[in-house]
């Protein structure tokens, strides 16, 4: 997990995808499809794993993801048709996690969605840049019926961390 204050003093903690959901993941995806390893020749992808971009050379996966699923078993939440899997890049093995406290990935634009505790979506906002990034969330946790905040990659729609209150 990654945590940011900022200077209103309002906590968010990124989360990347916990290190037992990624070893599940590894073995079957949350569409049940086996994991396939690929060596990243290039480097740059994002891995939610460890919340960072791979190095060229290292050894990931792309595996199918239900964040909102995952989430709603954690709380008791229902989302309903908000339920969704998509692609993300994991390490083939098992990683540290990320490294440091600065929120991840916020250089390119992305796309905050909030969701309720009970699991629909309230709203969403795009945001460009770093300096727009920590208002964005600041904005969105501002609303007491947020409980989680997704992440997104605008060109794709991927998700990539979600972020909690404290």
């Amino acid at each position: 997990m990654t945590t940011h204050t900022t200077a209103h003093t309002t906590t968010h903690t990124a989360r990347p995808v916990p290190a037992g959901v990624c070893q599940e993941l590894r073995t079957a995806d949350d569409a049940g499809r086996p994991m396939t390893v690929v060596r990243d020749a290039e480097g740059g992808s994002p891995l939610r794993c460890c919340l960072r971009h791979s190095t060229p050379g290292e050894l990931i996966a792309l595996v199918s993801y239900a964040p909102l699923r995952r989430w709603a078993a954690e709380t008791g939440a229902d989302p309903g048709a908000y339920d969704e899997q998509g692609p993300v890049f994991i390490h083939a093995d098992a990683c540290p996690g990320p490294a440091g406290d600065a929120l991840p990935f916020t250089n390119d634009r992305r796309v905050l969605r909030r969701y309720s505790a009970g699991g629909r979506i309230l709203g969403g906002r795009l945001v460009a840049g770093p300096d727009a990034f920590a208002p964005a969330l600041t904005e969105a946790f501002a609303d007491p019926e947020v409980a989680v905040v997704h992440v997104r990659a605008v060109e794709y729609g991927c998700f990539l961390y979600e972020v909690r209150r404290g």
